[in-house]
């Protein structure tokens, strides 16, 4: 029997958008889950453009909606784009503003927040974005409150999420906010995918080791690494390099752009969460190695820095996952 559908999810799609994004939303809201025996959504894909370059050139999308099929969405999604540094189409910006006018549900994917922001529906409102672009979303937008290590923001009337993944992630939580956690999980197992995370999850960002212009902090940092098992204080660092504390902060900062202690427990998570994910049970063994000391102090360190419990973290990034 035909369902009916109660609420219309309309995703934007651009010139060089990215397909994972506009796959997670036609996976989420646009396949029919008869399953489900309740009404689901009623999907549609539109363009400025009859036909539309996807990013790379991948292959072209034709036969979509016009942009005039955005005015009867409930929930506009804007996905992601690359270059962010193009200004979003009038006529999309426009869509959006006419959307947020009526009262539907904003939603952006990774770089989509650039539309949003452009089109003046997140000013005075958090909102978060891919980690690479969050310097220049700050940058640009300063009315908006970027908020970043986080997978996704709800504003209510306005949802963004950080990247692609996290796209994912937002999307199972308007299910969830639609139509409960029962379906959401049922979705989820459909997918064969974990039950959402919450946003507030910190996204995992890459953070390149700073080159050390100076070399006279190299030999410390070298003989710290080796020695984290121990438990090394400011003082010991600044005995080794055979300075006072206050003048080995100062080139801490200078050279690295943080503090010792500060370097030192960053350098200790990252040990512990390389333990883990090679396989090391054991919290107490880790805290020892790692030069946390107690297991508790090692589970307050990993929640602060990853914003996940040793248990969580190996459940993800450990051998079996």
């Amino acid at each position: 029997m035909p369902q009916e559908f109660s609420h219309r999810v309309v995703a934007i799609v651009t010139a060089e958008s990215n397909p994972f994004e506009m796959g997670v939303a036609t996976e989420l809201f646009g396949l029919r889950r008869p399953e489900l025996n309740r009404p689901w959504y009623d999907f549609a894909l539109c363009s400025v453009t009859p036909d539309v370059r996807m990013n790379l050139g991948m292959f072209t999308l034709s036969g979509v909606a016009g942009i005039e099929a955005a005015d009867t969405a409930d929930t506009l999604i804007v996905p992601a784009r690359p270059n962010t540094g193009v200004p979003t189409d009038p006529a999309i910006l426009t869509a959006i503003r006419r959307a947020a006018a009526r009262g539907a549900r904003l939603v952006s994917f990774c770089t989509g927040a650039f539309a949003l922001a452009e089109a003046g529906v997140l000013d005075g409102k958090r909102a978060t974005t891919h980690w690479q672009w969050a310097p220049e979303f700050a940058a640009r937008f300063p009315a908006v409150r970027w908020e970043p290590d986080v997978l996704f923001i709800d504003e209510g009337d306005v949802l963004t999420a950080a990247g692609s993944a996290a796209s994912l992630d937002l999307g199972l939580y308007l299910i969830q906010r639609d139509h409960g956690a029962e379906v959401v999980n049922a979705v989820s197992r459909r997918l064969v995918f974990t039950g959402h995370r919450d946003g507030g999850q910190r996204q995992f960002i890459a953070r390149p080791v700073p080159s050390v212009p100076d070399t006279s902090l190299a030999p410390v940092l070298a003989w710290a690494l080796s020695h984290l098992d121990e438990p090394l204080t400011v003082a010991d660092l600044a005995a080794r390099a055979s300075t006072s504390p206050a003048t080995l902060h100062r080139k801490f900062r200078a050279e690295l752009g943080t503090t010792p202690l500060a370097w030192l427990t960053t350098e200790r998570v990252t040990l512990a969460c390389r333990l883990i994910e090679r396989g090391e049970l054991r919290l107490d063994r880790v805290a020892a190695a790692s030069g946390f000391g107690t297991a508790a102090n090692l589970r307050a360190q990993l929640r602060r820095h990853t914003g996940l419990s040793p248990s969580a973290y190996r459940r993800r990034f450990g051998p079996a996952a």
